[in-house]
């Protein structure tokens, strides 16, 4: 597919999500309590659509963003997962499906809505990122886009977009005049005050709306979780690199 990247699966190491067992009672109270701040931050907008990001890579954004689809879904909400990150995507390994078609395609106009969506179960739906292309941050920001989440939110009760770290690129950004929000989640011990708030400044001068701040691997010492489970679910695996040169990283989602 000229223009194209196959998404290559270097990382063979398995993703957990709320569908997998033995997950911790404390853990899925904890996305239904996250699910029941959305709903209450998302009320006052128009728009049902949000975005899952970060200030950096290896901070838990799309597993959290995953987690978040299935607990909204089992809540009886029809959903929608997007994975928007182009140049990293994960999604189709958390859920286990193919990735050659997806967001990629169906903004080319190669593949239509149809052929470009997964459904995991009765009320979750999955677009995939497709195949790595040449321009993440125009087909994001393009009238495509736009056109698509309008016509969206026609189908879905909540749209939930995992998009790319918000200090590395600016894929997120170009979305907040479309979306009702942006989650962003940051890792205890990882995010510095500094990187966090320039995140969350971005989002200012995009004139987009912060639904909140989300934290993962909280230290036991501190709260109800257990290290096990961290260690468990965000791992060092995330290859994150700017095209332009001027940012590197290396971590987990």
């Amino acid at each position: 597919m000229a223009g194209f990247k196959k998404n290559k699966q270097t990382n063979n190491k398995k993703r957990f999500t709320l569908y997998d067992e033995n997950v911790p009672f404390q853990v899925t109270e904890a996305y239904k309590t996250l699910r029941t701040n959305i709903v209450m931050a998302l009320a006052t907008q128009r728009s049902k659509i949000f975005a899952v990001s970060s200030a950096n890579a290896g901070e838990g954004k799309s597993t959290t963003a995953a987690n978040l689809a299935i607990v909204f879904s089992q809540a009886g909400k029809k959903v929608l997962l997007i994975d928007a990150d182009m140049r990293k995507p994960v999604q189709h390994r958390n859920f286990k499906v193919k990735n050659d078609k997806g967001l990629s395609t169906l903004l080319g106009g190669i593949d239509s809505f149809k052929q470009a969506l997964k459904s995991k179960s009765a009320n979750l739906d999955i677009i995939t990122s497709g195949p790595i292309p040449p321009n993440p941050s125009e087909m994001l920001a393009s009238e495509n886009m736009k056109i698509l989440l309008e016509e969206l939110t026609k189908y879905y009760d909540y749209i939930i977009i995992d998009t790319p770290p918000i200090n590395v690129v600016t894929d997120t950004l170009t979305l907040s005049p479309y979306i009702g929000g942006i989650a962003l989640v940051t890792r205890s011990g990882v995010a510095t005050y500094d990187e966090v708030t320039r995140a969350t400044a971005a989002i200012e001068f995009a004139n987009g709306k912060l639904l909140g701040i989300i934290v993962t691997a909280i230290n036991e010492d501190t709260a109800t979780y257990k290290r096990g489970y961290y260690k468990k679910y965000y791992r060092r695996d995330y290859a994150y690199r700017s095209t332009s040169g001027d940012a590197s990283m290396a971590n987990s989602d």
